[in-house]
């Protein structure tokens, strides 16, 4: 198996925060369709868009998809944990809770990965430095999401079990980045990782939405619903898992969870740029702290510090 860096380089982080901006995204794409649309038609269809999408890649890309039955029961497995479960979980959850506070509880994810990963990989340990920096940057996005968005907490039983959904999805997102893991031992390219797994997610769902959200009864969506499924499946999917493997195979699982820490950061600025909305001051300071939380997390700033310090 081929050595999983703690720290990140340059291309990491560029691919970390264009992988942030793409699923800052899907909290949005989400919000539009479930206006219209069930849960599990809203992911069945999202995962086989995305799965179609990239089967055609693959072929294109040089790759081929594998024949064997070992590879496809351990795509079936990383389908469960990183898109059927998680997925159907954030949509159901949205139905009940707003966006700025799902994304908020969605941020916990590192706080699990880092102690699924203790537990099950030699090399990504538990350190009393990562704790600290991962509880520093999941405050820095409850600062940015700000207090009201926690108004929701305890509002009712619907409320309340929205919220477990949303952490039900995050923990399976950790046992996800360290699932995946197994892919690079067993020497199979990330394209073909996420084609696999999405395609085995979409066996998994087309049945269940057929029988519970019966689509046939439903009534036809207005345009930009289609649009947030195909931006939903073909964006903050497709592309996205293309990077998300190719950073899983490189850094390891426990740094890739930082992505949920960079989300409400992506949306905030796509707001202020695209939407015309305005930065207050608490997503300075949120934002801030998620800077601080992150440096600790990665390490090398501290330890060129320590070296400077001694040097000195």
């Amino acid at each position: 198996m081929s050595e999983i860096k703690q720290t990140m380089g340059t291309t990491e982080w560029a691919l970390l925060i264009i992988l942030s901006i793409l699923w800052g995204g899907s909290f949005f794409f989400v919000g539009i369709a479930v206006k219209a649309l069930p849960p599990f038609t809203i992911v069945a269809l999202r995962v086989t868009i995305a799965a179609l999408a990239l089967n055609m890649l693959v072929p294109a890309m040089g790759h081929r998809m594998p024949t064997s039955g070992k590879t496809w029961l351990a795509f079936l497995g990383m389908g469960l944990l990183n898109n059927a479960v998680p997925f159907s979980l954030i949509v159901w959850g949205q139905i009940y809770i707003a966006s700025g506070l799902a994304s908020i509880l969605n941020a916990a994810t590192p706080f699990f990965g880092v102690i699924v990963a203790h537990f099950f990989l030699a090399d990504e340990r538990l350190s009393g430095r990562r704790l600290i920096g991962v509880l520093i940057g999941i405050a820095g996005v409850a600062i940015m999401i700000g207090l009201q968005a926690l108004d929701g907490l305890g509002g009712g039983n619907i409320a309340l079990l929205a919220q477990l959904a949303i952490i039900g999805a995050t923990i399976s997102y950790a046992f996800s980045g360290v699932y995946g893991r197994r892919f690079s031992g067993m020497g199979v390219a990330p394209m073909v990782v996420a084609t696999g797994q999405l395609t085995a997610a979409s066996a998994l769902l087309i049945p269940v939405a057929l029988v519970v959200d019966q689509p046939w009864d439903l009534a036809v969506p207005n345009p930009n619903v289609w649009w947030a499924i195909i931006g939903l499946a073909l964006i903050s999917t497709s592309l996205a898992y293309i990077i998300y493997f190719r950073i899983l195979a490189v850094a390891g699982a426990t740094n890739l969870l930082l992505v949920t820490l960079l989300v409400p950061v992506s949306a905030i600025l796509l707001g202020t740029t695209i939407l015309g909305e305005q930065l207050e001051p608490r997503h300075f300071t949120g934002m801030g702290l998620l800077a601080v939380g992150l440096i600790i997390i990665d390490g090398r700033l501290l330890t060129l510090f320590r070296s400077q310090k001694s040097i000195g």
